[in-house]
């Protein structure tokens, strides 16, 4: 059995079910430990008993040494703070063999098997950015991506869980500083800081709107397939990570600041927000006058039409009226 663990609040209540899901319909034999990060949250999660699912609130996981730093990181950097933390809580205190974090708004299309299966006896599996050679530069902000990361319940796993933790108690912030970013700046050195380090070769493992344009992408029988355009490598789309979406009033929707295709936004983003109406939906029926898609104000200020402008030019202005996207 493989055993997840992921972090939300109700803000980001229908990107959870919505990964959960996508989870249950891809891995037969699984365990996901959701981490409630506010007391809506738990109530909801808590009144649908989902299966293979088990919930935990701040007031079970948040110990000393959390409580001491929470008020000193935003809300976003609290969350990147503990993300370590509830990995090695499932570990203490479920007795399991290994544990995966997954990020919230992930969205599975196949089976993370292959994952597991090229990990082998390896302790620790990391996911790269794999950035498109335009956004290489973003590298600063961390070669591997927090998403999807595996630790195994042993001397090499906890070793290394262990000293991440203490390092996000220490800083971590969303800045750069000293080669640090949030959690992730940590990751960089790991497979020569530490024993028994895999990172993930499969394509279809960890891609993102910083690194889809390498890729074509085909809808065969309702399935993904992925083609690398340097190297033609085909692959099956395991897990897309959809960062950066964002929900504003006046029914605003955005899918973030990267180039992103006609196909993407069809095959990937039209269905995935759809779903998120869907979960939504279901969040809302136990607490109708809850936003579980965490909407914002739409940002008006003076550096708006700049903005505006800028991301026009580069053709990275994807946002859209929410109706009219899904109507398309």
């Amino acid at each position: 059995m493989h055993h997840f663990c992921t972090l939300f609040d109700s803000n980001y209540l229908s990107r959870g079910l919505a990964m959960y899901y996508s989870l249950h319909a891809h891995c037969n034999n699984f365990h996901l430990y959701i981490f409630a990060f506010d007391s809506n949250a738990y109530k909801i999660l808590v009144g649908l008993n989902l299966p293979r699912v088990t919930v935990i609130s701040l007031a079970e996981f948040e110990d000393k040494k959390l409580l001491e730093i929470k008020n000193s990181r935003s809300i976003a950097e609290y969350c990147w703070t503990c993300t370590s933390s509830t990995i090695l809580y499932v570990l203490n205190n479920f007795k399991v063999e290994e544990c995966t974090y997954l990020d919230a708004d992930l969205l599975f299309y196949s089976s993370p098997q292959p994952i597991f299966d090229e990990m082998g006896d390896k302790s620790i599996l990391l996911t790269e950015h794999r950035f498109s050679p335009e956004f290489r530069k973003d590298v600063i902000k961390g070669i591997y991506c927090v998403q999807f990361i595996t630790f195994k319940n042993n001397r090499a796993g906890r070793i290394a869980l262990e000293w991440w933790r203490e390092r996000c108690l220490e800083w971590c912030y969303a800045r750069l500083e000293d080669g640090k970013f949030g959690d992730q700046g940590y990751l960089n050195d790991w497979t020569t800081r530490f024993e028994g380090v895999h990172v993930l070769k499969h394509l279809g493992g960890g891609v993102a709107a910083w690194n889809v344009q390498q890729y074509t992408f085909l809808n065969l029988s309702n399935k993904l397939q992925g083609r690398e355009i340097t190297s033609g490598k085909t692959f099956d789309l395991i897990f897309y990570h959809f960062h950066y979406l964002r929900f504003f009033k006046g029914n605003i929707l955005e899918l973030g600041r990267r180039p992103l295709s006609s196909a993407v936004l069809n095959l990937l983003y039209k269905p995935y927000v759809h779903e998120l109406m869907r979960t939504g939906r279901i969040a809302q029926k136990f607490q109708p006058n809850l936003d579980p898609h965490g909407t914002q104000p739409w940002p008006l200020n003076w550096k708006s039409p700049i903005i505006y402008l800028y991301r026009k030019i580069k053709n990275v202005y994807n946002v859209f009226d929410k109706d009219e996207f899904l109507r398309k």
